[in-house]
């Protein structure tokens, strides 16, 4: 699907940043870690917020080589996070980052966020990966765990993706979307489905924004220059989620 280029990366005459973020599970780079590259690099993000980055033998070494790759640095997370992690341009200055190990419930597999403070110039932002649980009461728990986070980083403006494992319909994407903005939601752009690229029928991958936030366009980027379906397909279980935000001088 042909779609109109988001707004590139720039600073405006009052301060404010319009940025590019990206939001994608990568299933631990298990598929074609080149074509994965490919469309990180294509969509130009200032922030990469990353699902199943790498967590065993050599984690890091893989994360900075798709960094590298995809012209972007690695700013928190990984193992570290149990999986969520921070990528960014050498447009962010960044203040803080930590990474957030959230309570193991037996047999499930453990969950965390990758959390970090940026600046754009004059606007600050604070920035939070996450990959919720598949249990369902589990998953409702993190969300607010989730917002409680978002609200400590102490930011006028804040933003969340990650991939939630439930649709728009369910209790934890209406709750996140209630506190937030989401971002597909206020301004379509792209394509919705996020699962799968072989079949694109349901969204579980979203990007929040705090009300401050002006979102200029969120969605899939297919049809956006550099990106193939080819690649988008090859590159890992889900498709990854693109938004232009314009955010506010502090």
């Amino acid at each position: 699907m042909a779609t109109t280029p988001l707004p590139r990366s720039h600073t405006e005459p009052d301060g404010s940043a319009v940025i590019r973020v990206l939001s994608y599970n990568i299933r631990s780079m298990r598929d074609d870690t080149t074509a994965l590259a490919r469309v990180i690099h294509a969509c130009a993000p200032d922030l990469v917020l990353v699902q199943e980055a790498p967590r065993f033998f050599r984690w890091r070494k893989k994360l900075a080589r798709l960094a590298a790759a995809s012209g972007q640095t690695i700013l928190s997370g990984g193992a570290t996070a149990a999986g969520p992690a921070l990528l960014c341009s050498m447009r962010a200055t960044v203040e803080r980052t930590e990474d957030v190990l959230l309570p193991l419930t037996p047999g499930l597999h453990r969950r965390g966020l990758a959390t970090a403070v940026v600046r754009f110039g004059a606007a600050r932002l604070g920035v939070v990966s996450c990959h919720l649980s598949l249990q369902k009461d589990e998953r409702y728990t993190q969300s607010g765990l989730l917002l409680d986070r978002l609200a400590a980083l102490g930011t006028p403006h804040a933003l969340v993706g990650g991939d939630l494992n439930e649709r728009p319909d369910g209790p934890t994407f209406t709750r996140l979307a209630a506190d937030l903005q989401d971002c597909w939601a206020t301004a379509p752009w792209g394509t919705e489905y996020t699962s799968t690229p072989a079949d694109p029928h349901q969204r579980i991958d979203a990007i929040f924004a705090t009300r401050g936030i002006e979102v200029l366009g969120c969605g899939v980027p297919y049809g956006h220059p550099g990106v193939t379906e080819t690649d988008l397909r090859a590159a890992t279980d889900h498709l990854p989620v693109l938004a232009a935000l314009r955010v506010p001088a502090a």
